[in-house]
């Protein structure tokens, strides 16, 4: 199975707490109805932290259930536990995911060569007919696994053919596209890279596993099919377009506080479910301890969507047009996001 195009990595929604199924199905049906390749259920963005594996594999059951015949699934299975990971791997092997995703240990921090040994092998080898898709995210793991463990992965097992990468290390994309040959498949896992990871001969990224998708997928479907053709001045113009929602992954301010100024991180997918659920789409707030944007921080969003809105109003028609809403009454009214925020630092 060729894992290539636009995988949206899905929220997770919530409704008092706890996980939103019936929001869960509108998400799905609004990915699929806009062209999405594929679904990854409980990724970082989908707070996989926070969900207990009641949950965790629930939300795996509904996306593959859902997805099937439609579009590909994949199921966020990783973990810092290598029996964790292959119990999570066996639920959704079950479940009829077409990959999971595996990001590196994290906080234990394994060498590269004990992630290829001791977790990524344990579970290729266990799950012949499963696509094991190692993903590379120091910032947030604090451990690599390095492209030369990928390319000796890849020539043992036929089901480690893919990567998501999001080192935002050009060399390490180039080094890995070297060492796993001209058939092995990259995938950006950083939105604002994607263009330049997939028009750059050295690298020739397949597609994207998309944080923005959640609220643009039609737009972002269409860079990436820009791209596949060949057009990179259409897919150029449109990645412009789509440019200021890639800055809401991560949002920062600096904040005052009675012993100095700090700087106040919103990480992902904080700022994206603030603005999904200030449009109006089934989001609710993240889980413990992601909490609430800062004013500052929730005027970005706002800024952001009014400026989409503003410049480019098709970007968030699909929203519009699937959740029957008024956009620019959604940024417009303060009655919107009045709870999203905290009132003092």
């Amino acid at each position: 199975m060729s894992i290539k195009g636009s995988f949206t990595a899905l929220v997770t929604p919530f409704k008092d707490d706890s996980v939103d199924y019936e929001g869960l199905d509108k998400l799905i049906d609004f990915q699929m109805e806009n062209g999405i390749s594929g679904i990854l259920a409980v990724g970082t963005t989908g707070e996989s932290p926070t969900l207990n594996w009641d949950e965790h594999n629930r939300v795996i059951e509904k996306v593959a259930e859902k997805t099937k015949n439609t579009c590909i699934c994949i199921a966020g299975t990783g973990s810092n536990n290598t029996k964790e990971a292959i119990e999570a791997t066996g639920h959704a092997a079950k479940a009829g995911v077409d990959a999971v995703l595996l990001v590196d240990p994290y906080y234990n921090g394994p060498s590269s060569l004990e992630i290829r040994k001791e977790y990524i092998e344990p579970v290729a080898k266990a799950f012949p007919d499963v696509t094991v898709i190692p993903y590379i995210i120091p910032g947030r793991t604090g451990a690599q696994m390095f492209p030369e463990d990928l390319a000796i992965l890849y020539k043992a097992y036929k089901n480690v053919d893919t990567v998501k990468e999001a080192t935002g290390d050009p060399d390490n994309m180039k080094n890995t596209r070297s060492c796993c040959g001209p058939d092995f498949t990259i995938l950006s896992g950083d939105d604002d890279l994607t263009f330049k990871m997939m028009t750059d001969a050295q690298i020739s990224a397949s597609g994207i596993i998309s944080v923005v998708t959640n609220v643009a997928p039609k737009a972002v479907v269409e860079m990436v099919k820009y791209i596949e053709q060949g057009n990179s001045e259409a897919a150029e113009k449109l990645e412009k377009v789509i440019k200021p929602l890639f800055g809401l992954v991560v949002v920062k301010t600096h904040e005052a506080t009675p012993y100095g100024e700090v700087m106040c991180r919103a990480r992902n997918p904080l700022a994206i479910k603030t603005l999904m659920a200030i449009l109006g789409m089934p989001s609710g707030g993240c889980r413990q301890p992601l909490g609430r944007m800062t004013k500052k921080g929730l005027e970005t969003v706002l800024e952001t969507g009014r400026q989409v809105q503003a410049d480019n109003p098709e970007i968030l028609k699909p929203v519009a047009d699937f959740f029957n809403v008024d956009i620019d009454e959604r940024l417009n009214n303060p009655e919107n996001w009045e709870d999203f925020y905290y009132t003092e630092y």
